[in-house]
């Protein structure tokens, strides 16, 4: 069992793996070894999970799940193949958390009235300083 958080676990056995040959680190081993590993967990016939949970991870996770209902994760950072199947697990859990936690709420500020008071006296200053530009210059009468 693969304990996501907030009590949410998913069942090794709903995991499917698959290798491929990485385009990632490795030098002439990339070539040989199928090291590239995608994860892929289908959402909608997850026994693990909960409709509503299902829903939720559907709406959180939607542009990388297929039309298919599967979530694919794929790992090809590592040089060797167990590497990256340990770095797909821990993006999925990832994921996961990041679809069950709720947003924090927003609350509306203002901003503080010093703010204001230099945002005033900047444009008056400003202000100033166009005005001065544009006064005529009395010239004096010999």
């Amino acid at each position: 069992m693969i304990q996501i958080g907030s009590g949410v676990g998913v069942s090794e056995c709903e995991l499917k793996f698959s290798f491929d040959r990485s385009p990632g680190p490795g030098g002439q081993n990339v070539n040989k070894v199928n090291t590239r590993v995608t994860l892929q967990f289908d959402v909608n016939r997850s026994m693990s999970l909960t409709a509503s949970q299902r829903t939720q991870i559907r709406r959180a996770l939607a542009s990388r799940i297929g039309q298919d209902g599967i979530l694919r994760v794929v790992s090809s950072k590592e040089r060797t193949q167990l590497g990256n199947r340990r770095a797909a697990v821990n993006r999925f859990i990832e994921l996961l958390d990041a679809a069950f936690r709720t947003p924090k709420p927003r609350r509306k500020t203002s901003p503080p009235a010093s703010v204001n008071r230099q945002r005033l006296q900047t444009k008056a200053n400003r202000s100033e300083l166009k005005r001065s530009r544009s006064a005529k210059i009395a010239v004096g009468e010999d």
